[in-house]
């Protein structure tokens, strides 16, 4: 079937209609996690979420992961016996920031110039739309498959993701053949990712007078010290590996930095404690327990130096980089689908980022990650997603799933 004659079908109108309305809703209730606020999760959304399911047709299941953050399940199944496919998007976003700073509400889902505006269009509420909707159409157009389909829409993604980590121990991922990890990543066909270790380091000190510094113990001057180290370390890994062909660099970035940690800051006040934490980006040749030592060999090196370099390393998070082979039957679903769809040739890409799908790589099952929204627009002002994106990936999961459960006839 040509791209023509795809997008004037009576299903994809349908479907491209009903991808914009579902992504509108989603984005207009609020999922920003904050940790004070009792209204501050993922609770309305998931509701939203769990009643659209079942008005639709699906079985649905809602399993909460902690107070305020459910999980959402949904099945769907062909009663014949075949194969099992997954479909994984968050419900979670990240903070919308200054809203002053924004164009347009960050909650509004405004439409302008063929682009909808709001936090969680492009991550990943529309691509969640998305896999919805290509659901439902499977559902009303009576598709004939085999098998059966899994929803998987957890909370906590851009946190620790605890929602996938419940999902998994809760059997729900036993005997899936393959998933498809719903993120912005402009329809590349996405074969591997990044790992992610974060790290929390404190380094402690003693108070004292900023004009009696020899009175103190200054943990900002060993802070700066190891940040320094740390850089070198980066250098020398990139220097190690290279380019990852679809990942890029491996990094070690500090983002938080904070002296003092408890308390308010002065400027004539030494602090007796300091902080960072490290975001750490690593690429499938990489072994983070070898790159772990590494780190602590260096404040071992650190602390031979000067007997006042006291430090704690805790790990906050630990996943490791995946890489799935063209070859997997989840992956030649979703190239054939994106070539038909789009009538272009798939472009083979890597997820800079680490996602829900790390979890799901470790527990054996193949997934690829692919979805609508341009790749740098996640957790930007003004985040956006192209309407026309929205019906093609739509397109993509639908017949990426009849291919996939296709069964022996294909």
């Amino acid at each position: 079937m040509t791209v023509t004659s795809l997008k004037t079908t009576t299903s994809y109108v349908r479907d491209r209609e009903a991808v914009i309305a579902l992504t509108q809703k989603l984005v207009r209730i609020e999922s920003v996690y904050r940790e004070n606020d009792p209204n501050g999760n993922e609770q309305e959304v998931a509701n939203f979420v769990a009643a659209y399911l079942r008005d639709i047709g699906i079985e649905t299941h809602i399993e909460e992961v902690v107070p305020g953050r459910p999980n959402v399940i949904g099945i769907i199944d062909s009663g014949k016996p075949g194969k099992t496919l997954l479909f994984e998007g968050h419900t979670d976003v990240v903070t919308e920031g200054n809203r002053e700073a924004w164009a347009y509400d960050p909650f509004g889902a405004e439409i302008v110039d063929g682009r909808m505006y709001g936090r969680g269009t492009n991550d990943t509420k529309g691509n969640l739309a998305c896999m919805i909707t290509a659901c439902q159409s499977l559902l009303l157009d009576q598709e004939e498959f085999t098998g059966k389909i899994i929803l998987c829409i957890p909370c906590d993604e851009e946190g620790l993701m605890l929602g996938i980590k419940h999902f998994i121990k809760n059997g729900w991922a036993d005997g899936v053949d393959g998933a498809i990890i719903c993120e912005p990543q402009e329809n590349n066909v996405c074969i591997a990712q990044r790992g992610a270790i974060r790290l929390q380091v404190d380094i402690f000190g003693k108070m004292a007078h900023g004009a009696i510094s020899w009175s103190g113990i200054n943990p900002n001057w060993r802070m700066a010290r190891l940040i320094v180290e740390l850089e070198k370390l980066e250098k020398e890994e990139q220097a190690r590996l290279g380019r990852d062909p679809m990942l890029n660099w491996p990094s070690i970035t500090p983002t938080i930095l904070r002296a003092p940690v408890k308390g308010d800051a002065q400027i004539n006040v030494i602090p007796d404690h300091c902080m960072t934490t490290l975001d750490i980006r690593t690429v499938p040749a990489q072994d983070h327990n070898e790159l772990l030592g590494k780190i602590e060999a260096i404040i071992k090196r650190l602390q031979a130096d000067d007997p006042d370099f006291k430090v704690e390393l805790t790990v906050l998070d630990n996943r490791p980089a995946t890489a799935t082979a063209k070859e997997d039957p989840v992956v030649q679903a979703i190239y054939e689908a994106v070539a038909e769809v789009t009538e272009k040739e798939p472009k083979y890409n890597g997820v800079p980022g680490a996602t829900d799908g790390t979890f799901l790589h470790v527990h054996g099952i193949p997934i690829v990650t692919v979805g609508a929204g341009d790749r740098e627009i996640p957790h930007q002002i003004n985040e956006y997603v192209d309407i026309e994106e929205l019906a093609e990936t739509t397109a993509i999961y639908r017949l990426a799933a009849l291919k996939f459960l296709a069964g022996d006839a294909q």
